[in-house]
């Protein structure tokens, strides 16, 4: 049960991220509210974010982790080393130079990104300006997903899950202590994640020194394994491409629909983000060096059970998570952000999304446990192609449903893309024969189901109850102990129904307290994963 331990290792570093998220995201929603200066410094955030996700989220780590796991397995530390450290100089030239080239165009970038700023006096000059400083995030973020994929196939996984913790922190600080030194609060928030990337690759570097991996600058070399990497990042950096330019166009159409829209949807994706990241980024992030060095050792009975008890530990957290959004997504925004600058139009805008976006949360979770089945055989050509017809499903989604539901539809197009996404790849596996529904997977799904039905079921009633009786949400604190009862209540049905139901065994909750698997540096006998602490 490595594997889940790895996945609570991520997933709790993660919610502590997430945590730690939310309050930064209240403190900005209360300055900033959802307007001028909220989008053009969301605009300059996800912009280095974008390219984060295609240099280094994206297409570096789907190639770098299974080389570098495989080359571990066979090859030995020393020789891993090397790789690692040809690889972080090949990755730290490209993504200056990139960085470089970026701010001197930025100008003219933000016509393509946010064409409707244009519309708002100054809107567009102000987020060039906060994106121009945004923008070196890159290069150190690009640097620290290596040194996390190194760390990660090595079995060390809570350093890198910690890292978000200090943007977040960072950024708080920066709003409460610069704000009063500059000219507006996304000048502050701006300032706050350059300074976090620096920390974060500092926090990284100090991780990797420990263990002996810190990579040094060396004379970049197209050794054989280093044009390996590139001949498979070209696939895997055009797939991403496809999800960002998902992204890139959902940010377009919301720029034209309203002033604000660009808010609304930030806001409501970073609510719909924290089980997403919980659940789907730990689960993909064990998964994939697990299933590199499984199949590089041809355990392929291991590598499915790992699949297997990946999907099922996503669907018994993402299946709830889905429901209670969908009911809870008016009073969740309501408690956390309406205040100060933003009202109560602005919550249930942002409500709206948060619904729509909710719909494909186990989608986005999918895509992130299936694809390790693809990327850890060294196929990084499939996952892209069916990113293609997601992205054309998505495009042509957007183009209708805004027409009818404005940003709402936006976020509805996101989510279902991503459901014919994760549709599309569990389909290959099976069809390539990676992939076969366990009897226990098959026995426990249905029952997951049926036990998220009764949860939503109870929690609506409980909201329904509460607007009737208790017209509070909204008007704190006492708004907010509502909205803790109403999930409690639905923790406790959920779980409650699942072990009666049989979708959950109650000794597959205590997984924790069970022995840690060999050291990364042995060789699996039946497919262990390594051990998920760090340092």
């Amino acid at each position: 049960m490595s594997l889940m331990r790895s996945i609570a290792t991520v997933g709790g570093f993660t919610m502590l991220s997430r945590v730690t998220g939310f309050a930064r995201d209240i403190l900005i929603a209360g300055t900033l509210g959802a307007g001028t200066v909220a989008d053009a410094f969301f605009v300059a955030f996800k912009f280095p974010n974008l390219f984060r996700r295609l240099f280094a989220e994206g297409a570096f780590a789907a190639a770098f982790v299974p080389l570098f796991a495989a080359t571990l397995e066979k090859e030995g530390r020393a020789e891993a080393k090397l790789f690692a450290e040809r690889a972080f100089t090949l990755l730290a030239l490209v993504v200056a130079g990139l960085t470089a080239v970026m701010m001197i165009i930025m100008p003219w970038a933000m016509y393509a990104f946010a064409p409707g700023f244009t519309e708002v006096p100054g809107k567009r000059e102000l987020a060039v300006e906060l994106a121009r400083i945004t923008f070196p995030y890159l290069l150190f973020i690009s640097l620290c997903s290596l040194l996390s994929g190194v760390l990660n196939a090595l079995g060390k996984f809570a350093a890198a899950a910690a890292t978000p913790i200090l943007l977040n922190l960072s950024l708080i600080g920066a709003l409460l202590g610069l704000t009063a030194f500059t000219e507006t609060p996304g000048h502050a928030l701006a300032w706050g994640t350059a300074i976090a990337g620096v920390l974060q690759f500092a926090w990284l570097m100090v991780a990797a020194r420990k263990l002996g991996m810190l990579p040094r600058f060396v004379r970049p070399t197209l050794s054989p394994r280093i044009r390996v990497l590139l001949t498979r990042i070209v696939p895997v950096a055009f797939g991403a491409g496809l999800y960002q330019i998902n992204l890139l166009v959902d940010t377009i159409l919301a720029s034209l629909v309203s002033d604000g829209a660009v808010s609304y949807l930030y806001y409501a994706d970073r609510v719909n983000q924290l089980p997403l990241g919980v659940i789907g980024v730990a689960v993909g992030t064990a998964l994939l060096p697990l299933l590199a060095r499984q199949i590089a050792a041809g355990n392929e009975v291991a590598a499915a059970q790992s699949q297997n008890r990946a999907i099922e530990f996503a669907l018994l957290l993402t299946l709830p998570a889905m429901a209670g959004l969908m009911v809870l997504a008016g009073p969740i925004i309501t408690v956390l952000f309406e205040r100060g600058a933003f009202s109560a139009a602005d919550a249930t805008a942002t409500a709206g999304a948060l619904a729509a976006f909710s719909v494909g949360l186990p989608a986005y979770v999918l895509v992130k446990v299936l694809a390790p089945g693809f990327f850890a055989r060294e196929d990084t050509r499939t996952p892209v192609r069916i990113a293609a017809v997601a992205l054309v499903a998505n495009v042509v989604l957007n183009l209708i449903l805004m027409q009818v539901l404005g940003h709402v539809g936006i976020a509805l197009a996101t989510a279902l893309s991503a459901c014919l996404n994760a549709g599309l790849l569990l389909w290959l596996l099976i069809k390539r024969g990676h992939f076969v529904w366990d009897r226990r997977l098959r026995r426990r799904l249905p029952r997951m189901v049926l036990a998220t039905g009764l949860m939503a079921g109870a929690v609506w009633g409980m909201v329904q109850a509460a607007k009737v009786w208790l017209p509070v949400f909204g008007h704190a604190p006492i708004g907010a102990l509502v909205l803790v009862a109403c999930i409690g209540v639905a923790l406790v049905v959920y779980f409650g129904a699942a072990l009666g139901l049989g979708a959950v065994q109650r000794n597959d909750l205590t997984f924790l307290a069970r022995r840690r698997g060999p050291p990364p540096s042995a060789p699996p006998q039946s497919g262990p994963p390594p051990s998920g602490n760090a340092g």
